[in-house]
């Protein structure tokens, strides 16, 4: 184990009790694994009295002292998975910031378990539909990180009429900027999108879109580019989980089997990808 008041220095080997810091913090229902990442990264993770700033990073969850900006971390709790119907106006993250008094997902989530759960993923302020919360990092890492595939789909209500070339230019995939601590930092082409069209009138059209990335505001992002700005945007499904049966900002756990498919969906992408 590190020696007290020392930062735990990378091995280049796991011994049974060692774990990495980042996913030690995701297990523990702290956030995903990429963003407990940012966090060892900002300096807000301590272990045995010292910060830890560089990953990776191994700890011994058994014998050190693990905080998180000065707040002991408790061992991971069962594994917990909720699957929630979004209302709009209501913040995906984990919490909001000082001052800010909207509601945000984990208001909507009373489990009795008592679990620190955290969204997978993120839905913007005014988009509803289908939101995962666990405690389980791996799985969340699985079903968000490009490189694993996972799909999202969504419907979208839209101002204006969408012709089948602007359709096939987004299923290409067009260049939308990329933004780093409020600049923009360059451009990079989308991956390419599966879209159906569901109705399609004179001013307002309908549509399905599917995709296994997920930028920030991307839909709205690229359906802006074609000049027809979203009206309405739900999530309807992930990867083989589907929004049925849940009224708007209700709850409820997933079933064994729900779970099993959306396990097979994270491992599966990776390899056919």
């Amino acid at each position: 184990m590190p020696a007290r008041g020392r930062n735990p220095q990378p091995v280049s080997d796991e011994s049974p009790r060692r774990v990495r810091l980042h996913r030690y913090l995701a297990d523990a229902g702290i956030a995903s694994r990429r963003a407990c990442e940012a966090m060892i990264e900002e300096g807000i993770v301590q272990v045995n009295g010292e910060v830890v700033r560089t990953n990776p990073a191994w700890v011994d969850p058994d014998r050190d002292r693990i905080e998180v900006a000065g707040e002991p971390v408790r061992p991971p709790d069962r594994r917990i998975y909720v699957l929630l119907n979004k209302p709009a106006r209501v913040l995906s993250t984990a919490r909001s910031e000082p001052g800010d008094t909207r509601r945000t997902v984990l208001d909507l989530v009373d489990h009795p378990a008592g679990a620190r759960l955290y969204p997978v993923g993120r839905l913007d302020f005014e988009t509803t539909g289908l939101l995962l919360l666990t405690n389980d990092g791996d799985l969340a890492n699985r079903l968000t990180h490009p490189r694993f595939g996972v799909e999202k789909t969504y419907h979208a209500v839209v101002r204006g009429r969408i012709e089948d070339e602007d359709v096939a230019g987004l299923e290409k995939g067009i260049y939308l900027a990329e933004r780093r601590e409020g600049r923009t930092v360059g451009a990079s082409r989308t991956a390419r999108v599966r879209i159906r069209i569901l109705k399609r009138d004179r001013d307002r059209t309908t549509l399905e879109l599917t995709l296994k990335e997920g930028r920030n505001r991307q839909v709205r992002r690229l359906l802006a580019a074609v000049g027809c700005p979203v009206k309405r945007l739900e999530r309807v499904a992930m990867g083989p989980l589907r929004l049925k049966g849940i009224a708007r900002g209700a709850w409820r756990e997933l079933t064994r089997a729900e779970l099993q498919a959306l396990r097979r969906a994270a491992h599966r992408s990776r390899r056919t990808r």
